[in-house]
Order: structure tokens, then C-alpha cells, then sequence
């Protein structure tokens, strides 16, 4: 009965040291991928930082005065941002895309750890002051679902892999959007922030495009 007892203790050792063991390899590999990103994101912002204000005002007329790669319907709604800092300003693609009859929309933080809400935006719209003092929409606009997402990056590869800032709103928001429609995943981004590769993990959505001011990346027929 003892030997019984004590054989049985053994095993829920081995048991919880092998658990134990396993968390530690999963932990240790997640801390090196969130470090590896850090550094990557680190160098591609003092890339992005560098540029001189006219370039990246002339990179975003650049792109906004291309064909837009994805067919807008009238009524397709588009999210885009509000760009802080030195990010690529979107509002130019926007401005277009709705003169071609896409209705807008802005994302808005919703807590850490969870989707971004997406809410009805045009121009004009008064703003409300959201987390970092990010311009959002006033929350009684409509909360929406977009068919394309206008995505910002810290940087990108040639595999459709971003890295974002960090707190993971956008790979968490379309991922939630995949899982109820079909959706358009775009990154808009300066071409010095294109890395050689990004250390993806499951988690991470995949973009389906990428526009910069040298050329449209297209990775929808190259999906792994």
C-alpha cells in the first residue's frame, strides 16, 4: 500500500517537473521572440524617424495617387488611423478611397487585451482624446464592421509579417474579423521599413498587402 503511495507521489512529480520544464522552454521562446521584435521595431522606427517631413509627405501622395489595389463597392467600409509621430499618413488614401464611395472608419482602444473597436468616421467629424492622446471617434458613432483594415506598422517582410508596437490591438482585431467575414488586411508603411524577416508566431495576423511609395507587395496567392 506505501510502496503503492510512494510510486504514485513519484510519478506526479515527474509529472509536474516535465510541466514545469515545458513552461519554461514556451516562456523563454515567447521572451526571445518579444525581445527580438523589440530591437527589430526599435531599428525600423529610427529608420522611419530619419526621414526628413517632406519625403514622408510626399511617400503618402505617392500611394494615395496609385490605383488602389482592392476593388471598393459603394458602402465598403475601410478603417484606417489617425498617424502619430513619424508614421505614414494615411488620411490622403482615405480621402480618396472615400470619393470613390468607401465609407470610413477609425479604430478605437478598447482596454489592453482586446480587440480595437472600429467606429463610423467621415470628414469632418468632430474627435474624441483617446489612450496616448490618439484623435478617435466620439463614442456614440456606430461601431463597425470593415471589409479592409488600413493597418500602421512598425516594420514589415516580404511574407506578409508586421510588427506593430507591441500591444498586439491589430493582430487581435483581424484576427476577430477573419473569424466573422472575409476581410482585407493592408499595411501602409515607408519602404525602409521593410525587414529581411519577421519572427512571426501563431498569433501574429498575416496582411494581405502592403502599399509603400515604391511599389504595391501583394502576398494573397502566396499564402502558406
Amino acid at each position: 500500500m506505501h510502496r503503492h503511495s510512494a510510486s504514485k507521489t513519484r510519478v506526479t512529480a515527474l509529472t509536474a517537473l516535465h510541466r514545469i520544464r515545458d513552461t519554461s522552454v514556451s516562456t523563454s521562446s515567447a521572451s526571445t521572440n518579444s525581445d527580438q521584435k523589440s530591437q527589430l521595431r526599435a531599428a525600423a522606427l529610427a529608420q522611419r524617424d530619419a526621414m526628413p517631413p517632406d519625403a514622408r509627405a510626399a511617400a503618402a501622395e505617392t500611394i494615395a495617387a496609385r490605383p488602389f489595389p482592392v476593388a471598393i463597392k459603394p458602402g465598403d467600409i475601410v478603417s484606417g488611423f489617425m498617424p502619430l509621430k513619424s508614421e505614414i499618413n494615411p488620411l490622403p488614401l482615405l480621402r480618396k478611397l472615400a470619393e470613390q464611395g468607401a465609407r470610413l472608419a477609425l479604430p478605437a482602444i478598447a482596454g489592453r487585451g482586446k480587440p480595437l473597436i472600429m467606429r463610423a468616421y467621415a470628414f469632418g467629424d468632430e474627435f474624441a482624446r483617446g489612450q496616448w492622446g490618439i484623435r478617435e471617434p466620439k463614442p456614440d458613432a456606430p461601431e463597425v464592421a470593415p471589409d479592409i483594415l488600413i493597418v500602421p506598422l512598425a516594420c514589415f517582410d516580404r511574407a506578409g509579417h508586421r510588427i506593430g508596437y507591441g500591444a498586439g490591438y491589430y493582430d487581435m482585431t483581424i484576427n476577430a474579423l477573419r473569424a466573422k467575414k472575409k476581410i482585407v488586411a493592408v499595411g501602409i508603411a515607408f519602404a525602409t521599413q521593410e525587414i529581411a524577416k519577421v519572427p512571426a508566431t501563431e498569433r501574429d495576423a498575416r496582411l494581405d498587402l502592403v502599399l509603400t511609395e515604391n511599389e504595391t507587395i501583394d502576398f494573397r496567392h502566396d499564402k502558406s
